[in-house]
């Protein structure tokens, strides 16, 4: 399938549509600006949080600000992007060079994340926002609907689970940074004052926090089992 046909959407301006899927890896600059998914990728970042917002407060108009906040950061995070990029195969129209390609780009949740983020910024530019609503509210209505309590993040739970035995707050450091300046790994160490610790890699510092306290958590409820 076409990326129009999974988008719903005929671009006027095909560049547009080129640029979101351009991976920073396929060196290009116009007019000495780079070539690549990155800055609509900001525009889509900001554009899908707006409609998630407005999706959740029109559906739970009984929630205070704290649950809507939690449900909203589930479902922008970066697992739920790349989940949904992966179900509507976007992966597969990415333009990226053959070492990307190679180190399994294509299935990055990295990359799947960010150029869903920048299809959602093309789409508001060449479409309108009528456009992305709709291409947003379909991928994303029947999540916002399947939780019926608001999630807690592994972050929150981890804090909780030490502060309810008098310890202090988990501890995050960053163990190492590697990979290219425009995809850079991030592992990063959580540790408890009673000295249980895990740790996680991912694309960015905010995920490798949450993959290491889930970590964690998996080995806390593994030690009381």
């Amino acid at each position: 399938m076409s990326i129009e046909a999974l988008l719903g959407h005929n671009f006027s301006k095909k560049a547009l549509l080129k640029e979101a899927l351009t991976h920073p890896s396929c060196a290009e600059s116009r007019k000495n600006v780079p070539f690549n998914y990155q800055r609509l990728e900001f525009l889509g970042d900001a554009v899908l949080s707006v409609v998630v917002a407005e999706l959740l407060f029109e559906l739970y108009p009984a929630e205070n600000e704290g649950s809507l906040a939690k449900r909203h950061a589930a479902l922008v995070c970066s697992e739920s992007l790349a989940n949904v990029a992966r179900t509507l195969g976007i992966g597969e129209h990415i333009r990226m060079a053959a070492g990307e390609q190679g180190g399994g780009g294509r299935d990055s949740g990295s990359n799947l994340e960010d150029v869903l983020e920048a299809l959602i910024g093309a789409l508001y530019i060449d479409g309108g926002f009528d456009t992305v609503k709709r291409f947003i509210l379909a991928q994303w209505q029947p999540l916002a609907r399947a939780v019926s309590e608001p999630p807690k993040d592994a972050k929150t739970s981890l804090q909780e689970w030490a502060q309810s035995r008098g310890q202090r707050l988990p501890l995050y450091t960053v163990v190492e940074t590697t990979g290219p300046a425009h995809a850079p790994e991030f592992t990063i160490e959580v540790s408890l004052e009673s000295r249980e610790s895990a740790s996680a890699k991912a694309a960015s510092k905010r995920q490798a926090e949450q993959l290491a306290a889930r970590e964690l958590l998996q080995m806390l409820d593994g030690d009381r089992s």
